[in-house]
C-alpha cells in the first residue's frame, strides 16, 4: 500500500506523526478513515487541519490521543511521538498519565464532554489532583484561577455551577480551562467553535491564541472553516478521503494553492466587494461537484480525480506522491503546474 515518503522530524517539533493509519472494522470491510498521514507540530505554533466532513480530521486527532475503542477501530500502523515519547506503544495506564497532562483535547460539543452530575470546578480540579497530585483544596483554588484565566465572570461562584447552568460559550471556556489546567505541551482543538455564534466564536479563538502565547502550548486546530485557518494558524494541512493532499504555510496556501481540492475549498469561500458605500457578496458560490469516495475499498490513483476538472488519465491509475513544490509547500497532484497557472 502506497504511503507518504519518509520525512525527517522537524528540529523543534513537539509532536511528530508518521504514516498514521486508522481503519474502522465493519461488516462490509475495513473503512480507511485515516490512510497514511504524517505531520509535525512545532513548539508554540498553531497548525490547522482542514477539510470537509468525513475527510479524517477528527479520527486523526482521536487516534493521536488513543481514544478510539479497540473493538471498533485500530491504528493499523504509524508512529506518534510526543517530545520523543512513542505514544502508540504505551500501555493504557501510561496513556492516562499523558492525556490531559502533556497533551489535551477540546471536543466539538462541550455539553456531551462535560459530566452533567459534577460541578465544573470539580471537573477542572479532578485533572489537577490526578496529574499534579494537588490536595483537594489547592486543586479547587487552582480551578477557580483557571476559570478566571478563561474570562468567566465571578469564577468562584461559577465553579460551583453544573454544566447545564452555563451558556454554550461558557461551557466551551470550561473545556479550555480543563484542557489547559496542567499546562500541556500540545492542545488539540476539534472544531471548538462549531456550535457557537460568530461573536462567541471569535472570542473563543482569540482566547485560545492568547493562552497559547502565555503558556507556550502548541495547538492543532481541526476545522472546516478556511476563515478560521487564515486568522489563527501559521501552517495548514488539507485532508481529503483520509489522506493529506497539501501542506503549506497559511499565507502561501491562500496565495498559491497547488491541489485542486484546496483550490475548490478556497473558491467556495463567500467574498465581499465594496460597491460605493454598499458591500455585496460577489457572484455565485463555487461548489465542488461530486461526492467523497467510499473509504471501504482501497482507492487507486488520486482520490479526488472523479471530482477534479484538472484530472487526466494518469490520475485514475497512479496515486500522486506528496512532493515539495516550494519551500515548506507539499502537494499530492500530477497537474500542479496547471493548477498553479489557473490560480494566477
Amino acid at each position: 500500500m502506497a504511503s507518504e515518503p519518509e520525512v525527517a522530524v522537524t528540529a523543534n517539533a513537539v509532536l511528530s506523526v508518521r504514516d498514521l493509519r486508522t481503519h474502522f472494522l465493519t461488516r462490509d470491510g475495513a473503512v480507511r478513515a485515516v490512510d497514511g498521514v504524517s505531520f509535525d507540530v512545532k513548539r508554540g505554533e498553531t497548525l490547522c487541519i482542514v477539510g470537509e466532513s468525513g475527510c479524517g480530521k477528527s479520527v486523526s486527532a482521536l487516534s493521536i490521543m488513543r481514544l478510539i475503542p479497540e473493538n471498533v477501530g485500530r491504528s493499523m500502523a504509524g508512529s506518534v511521538r510526543l517530545e520523543g515519547t512513542e505514544l502508540t506503544t504505551l500501555s493504557e495506564r501510561q496513556m492516562r498519565a499523558i492525556r490531559g497532562n502533556r497533551i489535551s483535547m477540546i471536543f466539538q460539543e462541550p455539553m456531551t464532554s462535560l459530566n452533567p452530575v459534577l460541578t465544573v470546578g470539580a471537573q477542572i480540579a479532578e485533572s489537577l489532583r490526578i496529574h499534579q497530585r494537588l490536595p483537594q483544596r489547592a486543586a479547587w483554588e487552582r480551578a477557580v484561577e483557571m476559570l478566571a484565566m478563561v474570562r468567566i465572570a465571578d469564577p468562584a461562584r461559577r465553579a460551583a455551577d453544573y454544566p447545564h447552568q452555563l451558556s454554550g460559550g461558557m461551557r466551551q471556556r470550561v473545556m479550555i480551562a480543563i484542557a489547559l489546567a496542567c499546562n500541556p505541551q500540545v492542545l488539540i482543538a476539534d472544531e471548538p467553535t462549531t456550535a457557537l455564534d460568530v461573536t462567541i466564536q471569535a472570542q473563543i479563538l482569540n482566547l485560545m491564541l492568547e493562552l497559547k502565547q502565555r503558556l507556550s502550548t502548541a495547538i492543532v486546530l481541526i476545522t472546516h472553516d478556511l476563515g478560521v485557518v487564515a486568522e489563527t494558524a501559521q501552517r495548514a494541512i488539507v485532508m481529503y478521503a483520509g489522506r493529506k493532499v497539501e501542506e503549506a504555510p497559511v499565507a502561501e496556501l491562500f496565495r498559491n494553492p497547488l491541489h485542486p481540492y484546496t483550490r475548490g475549498l478556497i473558491n467556495s469561500i463567500p467574498r465581499r466587494t465594496a460597491a460605493g458605500r454598499r458591500t455585496n457578496i460577489r457572484g455565485r458560490l463555487q461548489e465542488i461537484s461530486g461526492i467523497v469516495p467510499s473509504l471501504r475499498e482501497e482507492i487507486v490513483g488520486c482520490a479526488f480525480a472523479p471530482r477534479c476538472s484538472f484530472a487526466v488519465e494518469r490520475c485514475s491509475r497512479e496515486r500522486p506522491a506528496l512532493d515539495p513544490h516550494a519551500p515548506e509547500h507539499l502537494a499530492a497532484c500530477w497537474e500542479v503546474a496547471r493548477v498553479a497557472a489557473a490560480v494566477r
